[in-house]
């Protein structure tokens, strides 16, 4: 049977390389010059913090940061900003990349596929949603729905058997 996978995923390496790019752009600007201010990737957790003597320069660095990530190919759409963290010293940030399938966007993406009448099944494996179907026409067009939907991650869809 004919399947593919709903995916949500992160190019950790990419992600690594925009952040190094935020940085280098950050040493060679003049209003961040000898500011302490500095990206921090912590990769195990898909988050960047941000470091800066106030919480104007946060503002600034996160829009240094979000087309670094476009031009990696990361969606912004995945960013989820927490509220700024300031004390007399310093001023940090964190910016949350959301990756995988969680619970609630995986029933999502299983009722409107089930909703649409669609001769496809769907089912929530892990961080992933498995999408199979009798005929490859039915997968193309789940796919095309699921294209047209938004969701609050980007969606990428793999591992397509025939």
């Amino acid at each position: 049977m004919p399947s593919f996978d709903v995916q949500s995923e992160i190019d950790l390496h990419e992600l690594t390389n925009a952040v190094d790019q935020a940085n280098r752009e950050l040493q060679q600007r003049f209003d961040f010059k000898d500011s302490g201010a500095v990206y921090e990737l912590k990769a195990k957790e898909f988050t960047v913090q941000m470091k800066a003597e106030v919480e104007f320069q946060l503002k600034q660095m996160l829009e240094i940061l979000k087309p670094r990530l476009a031009k990696r190919g990361i969606d912004v759409g995945c960013l989820e900003v927490k509220d700024p963290q300031t004390n007399l010293a310093e001023a940090r940030q964190d910016v949350l990349l959301r990756h995988g399938i969680d619970a609630d966007c995986g029933r999502k993406i299983v009722r409107l596929l089930k909703d649409s009448k669609i001769k496809v099944q769907a089912g929530v494996h892990g961080d992933k949603v498995r999408v199979t179907g009798k005929q490859r026409d039915d997968l193309q067009s789940a796919i095309a729905l699921l294209r047209k939907e938004t969701f609050d991650r980007p969606i990428s869809f793999g591992n397509f058997r025939d």
